[in-house]
């Protein structure tokens, strides 16, 4: 299933995005369908799937849910003995689909960061997958790895979208082909991609030493990342187009603009 969410009536909705089109889920936002998903103890896409609307709408897609959490992990050496992981902040930092993703006006070296976000239950249970963008200030954590909240944690840094694959759906995150491309004024800055399977370790391994002694709540949002780096010279600027894809799940595509 392809859940996110959607506007109605001028409310933000949970929907299940089907060919193009969404079936909304009226009273309930992604998080709270997490929720009842483990109040009563029923698959996610199970209870969407029961409380979505039988009619098909022309709905865009917005932020998929409002992570109470997130959080990041960085493509370290297998051999150390943890994975890199750190805190990139809350839904207030979070944008969806469509909408600008932030530079911050201290930092000469702002890039995306292509990440496969996974989206957690209650104990580190995976609930689904989306593309994602880890957007980072380099230029700031370089000078000193104390400045690295600075570096990741500021308005609009976080994208998500454009909907999450649940995970009853027959996908391998270790067997993904992802892309990044940044455009500007029309024309190709950068362009890479890379398989999952470079994954210093396992999505699994990866969400249980996040939730040692650290009780991650449920909805909140795991972003691995995929190791792509985006050399200086690609350096974000205002109006530039980043575009995260994945045949499996879509284009999530934004906007960059200067944050206050």
């Amino acid at each position: 299933m392809r859940l996110g969410q959607s506007k109605l009536n001028g409310h933000v909705v949970a929907a299940v995005f089907e060919n193009g089109l969404a079936r909304p889920v009226p009273n309930y936002t992604v998080i709270e369908l997490i929720q009842r998903s483990e109040a009563e103890r029923i698959p996610l896409a199970e209870v969407a799937a029961r409380l979505a609307s039988r009619h098909l709408e022309d709905c865009e897609p917005v932020l998929p849910l409002s992570p109470p959490e997130v959080w990041a992990c960085g493509l370290a050496d297998n051999r150390e003995p943890r994975p890199a992981i750190y805190f990139k902040g809350t839904a207030r930092v979070c944008v969806g689909p469509g909408q600008a993703i932030g530079i911050r006006a201290d930092s000469r070296f702002t890039a995306p960061g292509l990440a496969l976000a996974v989206v957690l239950g209650s104990r580190g249970r995976i609930l689904g997958y989306m593309p994602a963008n880890d957007v980072s200030a380099w230029d700031i954590e370089r000078e000193n790895a104390l400045y690295l909240p600075q570096a990741k944690i500021y308005n609009a840094s976080c994208a998500l979208g454009p909907a999450i694959v649940t995970a009853d759906e027959p996908i391998d995150p270790c067997r993904l082909e992802m892309s990044c491309t940044i455009a500007r004024g029309g024309a190709e800055l950068f362009s890479g991609s890379v398989l999952t399977a470079r994954l210093s370790r396992r999505i699994e391994t990866i969400v249980e030493f996040l939730m040692r002694s650290n009780h991650v709540p449920a909805g909140s949002v795991l972003l691995a990342g995929t190791g792509i780096v985006v050399p200086p010279e690609a350096a974000l600027a205002p109006g530039d187009v980043v575009t995260i894809r994945a045949a499996e799940f879509g284009e999530l595509v934004n906007r960059a603009a200067l944050v206050e």
